[in-house]
């Protein structure tokens, strides 16, 4: 039986049809597959009261240097049950989506969620998306 959906917060890893830029401007309008994915920041947009969350894909390819992106550390991966291989989270770019959204699918069999990042981790990914954001280096996909 799977666990309830989880409300968002910041640091919680999700599974998602993330949309990577590149497929954006191709005019695709759902990513090639369903990936781990850090939720960034939850947050309340317009009248109509929907949660929406800014995402950051998870990734075992090593980016280029033209990239910015931050490797988690094994121990995090353990710790929320993903696997040993190196990955790194992307932070020049997100996905803006409603918490609703059907592209959103269990972890697992028994989870919605794989879990949360480490507090401290996860405040570092929060700056340097914060960061790319001002210097303008930041590219969003915003996902209707």
């Amino acid at each position: 039986m799977k666990r309830r959906r989880e409300n968002p917060s910041a640091g919680l890893v999700v599974r998602y049809d993330y949309l990577w830029r590149s497929e954006f401007l191709s005019k695709k309008i759902e990513g090639a597959k369903d990936r781990p994915c850090a939720v960034v920041v939850p947050m309340n947009v317009g009248d109509d009261g929907k949660q929406k969350v800014i995402l950051a894909a998870i990734t075992h390819s090593r980016p280029n240097a033209s990239r910015a992106a931050i490797e988690i550390p094994i121990q995090a991966k353990i710790a929320i049950g993903l696997d040993n291989d190196r990955s790194w989270i992307i932070v020049d770019e997100v996905n803006i989506v409603d918490w609703a959204d059907a592209g959103f699918v269990p972890a697992s069999s028994d989870a919605w969620a794989y879990g949360h990042l480490p507090r401290g981790f996860a405040s570092k990914v929060i700056a340097a998306i914060v960061e790319g954001a001002k210097d303008g280096n930041l590219f969003r996909v915003t996902r209707d």
